[in-house]
């Protein structure tokens, strides 16, 4: 009996030791994929950011006095010196300026080793690209410096359409490499033909995921992307949809393919931390149970030694009753001062829940001038704009404008109401919305009207209205194959109204009130914190007004914004 008593209690044990494993390898292995895709979303946004940070550059410089100057014929000299200017500035690692034959004629490196003048990158897929119109980006190993960067392009054209040349930038990206080794991760970025561009490891880059077909080593032959790299497999496999084996040991793999250019990221996570905690959970988990069943016999043995001592002393019995009373009493009064505290702890959290919501909504209304700065600043920098400090004072005043706002969290609608005329301050409103218009090659149609259209209101209230959806339309057309926004503004029976539509992605089966939900977004992750129609159904509420929305015939949506008509001076002064 002891023998089988013995070989139970051992299967029973190993059972549990088990099932504590297996579940805190589990809960331990969730925990690392989250923190995995957490970090792998950290490096999408930055190389994300990388890629932008200087895609309005080409744009600027093409349209440059200078550029257009040398293009048409002129000297090369003041160009150099003015793109070597630029180029030290801005980091970059080269701009320079090719004919229509690719043929570079000056450059920011003019007069050094390796300077690309004289040189010719007609047969770079970014050149084509900006010779058809379009602004061309490419990532690949430098002809001239054998140097690695990501180039941007665009074309050079006269006041007559001419096409004289084509404007270029070299970036250097190894700094996102830099950062990952420092960091101590495992990162790697590839490109559509599973090529890997960047990695923290130096000995994965140019490795392909896959074998490349002929068709993919032809067409990376012609562009001379990857010279004197045999692209060799990568010694990888992936296991499932998060895990794999790189180098011969197994990780956690998490994927990003949401990038320009059809690129993806892979972020790889070492499962020793995993089996580390989950060694030490089981353990522990042994332990507490070990030490469950030893109070349990001995309080087992407590019990059969009180009832016995019961039916010898009657007045013992009555005495450990009294006891066990007052313990109970004891943990009561425990119980009620824990309960108190954590009343104290919910209302601490809810005090700084009600702070992050007055942050992020300051954060989302300061970050749309603030982008209109970044880009009248930007051209101001570059010579191509003489209207950029008015425009800046403008800008500047409207951030003040908001932060005065902040005494809406504690007393909305205090500001007095003046006279708005709603066509001004949608015009005010397409400024500061102009630069995304123009990078996404939106196609803007007005209809505003002769008259003015006046309501009783606060004019920077309403034009933060207009700017979200403004906004909210060019996002939504990001990936439209014909991107339109229609801006209405009129008045009838009474009340005005303004219009916004757009030929994006559409309301799809969400209503409006879910829309206006806070930190509810479509949007990718880090473009923004869904603040912005819960803002403006706040503002529109103020002004009496109503919101509405409904899904375009052919594709987007409309929204619709009704205030009261301002009464006439005759019925005011009445």
């Amino acid at each position: 009996m002891t023998i089988s008593r013995t070989l139970l209690f051992s299967a029973l044990f190993l059972a549990f030791a088990s099932g504590a494993y297996l579940l805190s390898q589990s809960y331990f292995r969730s925990e690392e994929i989250t923190r995995a895709e957490g970090r792998l979303s950290l490096y999408r946004s930055t190389v994300v950011a990388e890629l932008n940070r200087f895609s309005h550059l080409t744009f600027v410089l093409a349209r440059d006095p200078f550029v257009i100057e040398t293009a048409a014929g002129g000297a090369t000299e003041p160009l150099n010196a003015r793109l070597a200017a630029f180029a030290d500035r801005s980091g970059l690692d080269a701009i320079y300026l090719m004919d229509p034959q690719g043929l570079t004629i000056a450059a920011s490196n003019a007069g050094q080793p390796g300077s690309f003048v004289g040189q010719t990158y007609g047969f770079r897929p970014y050149f084509r690209q900006a010779l058809a119109g379009r602004q061309g980006r490419f990532y690949g190993i430098g002809a001239t410096t054998g140097l690695p960067g990501y180039f941007i392009a665009d074309a050079v054209v006269s006041d007559l359409g001419e096409t004289l040349g084509v404007i270029a930038i070299k970036i250097d990206l190894s700094m996102l490499e830099n950062s990952w080794r420092e960091g101590g991760e495992q990162v790697l970025l590839t490109n559509a033909d599973g090529v890997v561009l960047l990695a923290s490891d130096p000995g994965w880059r140019y490795r392909a995921l896959s074998p490349l077909n002929a068709d993919q080593r032809a067409e990376i032959a012609e562009a001379r992307q990857f010279p004197g790299q045999d692209l060799a497999p990568l010694d990888w496999q992936p296991l499932g949809a998060d895990a794999a084996v790189i180098g011969g040991m197994e990780v956690i793999h998490a994927t990003a393919d949401d990038l320009p250019h059809g690129w993806q990221l892979h972020y790889f996570a070492s499962v020793d931390p995993v089996d580390t905690r989950s060694w030490l959970a089981t353990v522990i988990a042994v332990v507490i149970a070990g030490g469950v069943a030893l109070v349990f016999l001995m309080r087992r043995n407590a019990q059969v030694q009180a009832a016995l001592t019961r039916l010898e002393v009657e007045e013992a019995e009555l005495r450990r009753a009294y006891d066990r009373l007052n313990i109970e009493i004891e943990e009561r009064r425990a119980a009620e001062r824990r309960l108190e505290r954590t009343r104290d702890e919910l209302a601490r959290a809810s005090r700084l829940a009600a702070l992050g919501e007055l942050a992020a909504s300051v954060t989302h209304e300061l970050g749309q001038p603030i982008t209109a700065m970044r880009n009248h600043l930007a051209a101001a920098e570059m010579g191509a704009s003489d209207r950029a400090i008015p425009r800046l004072a403008g800008l500047v005043e409207r951030m003040e404008g908001i932060t005065r706002q902040l005494k809406f969290f504690a007393n909305p609608g205090e500001d007095a109401l003046k006279p708005v005329d709603l066509c001004h301050a949608m015009r005010e409103a397409l400024k500061l919305v102009a630069p995304n218009i123009e990078a996404q090659a939106v196609r803007l149609t007005q209809d505003l009207g002769p008259d003015p259209v006046i309501v009783q209101g606060n004019a920077l209230r309403i034009e933060q209205v207009m700017v979200n959806l403004l906004r909210n339309a060019i996002d939504a057309m990001a990936c439209a194959a014909d991107p339109t926004l229609a801006v209405r503004v009129g008045a009838d029976d009474g009340r005005a109204w303004f219009e916004v539509a757009d030929r994006g992605h559409g309301l799809g089966d969400a209503s409006l009130p879910e829309l206006q939900e806070p930190f509810v977004t479509s949007r990718e992750s880090g473009q923004g914190m869904g603040l912005g129609l819960a803002i403006s159904a706040g503002i529109v509420k103020e002004h009496h007004g109503a919101m509405s929305a409904r899904n375009r015939d052919g594709g987007g949506a409309v929204f619709r914004v009704e205030i009261p008509l301002a009464a006439p001076a005759e019925e005011a002064a009445e």
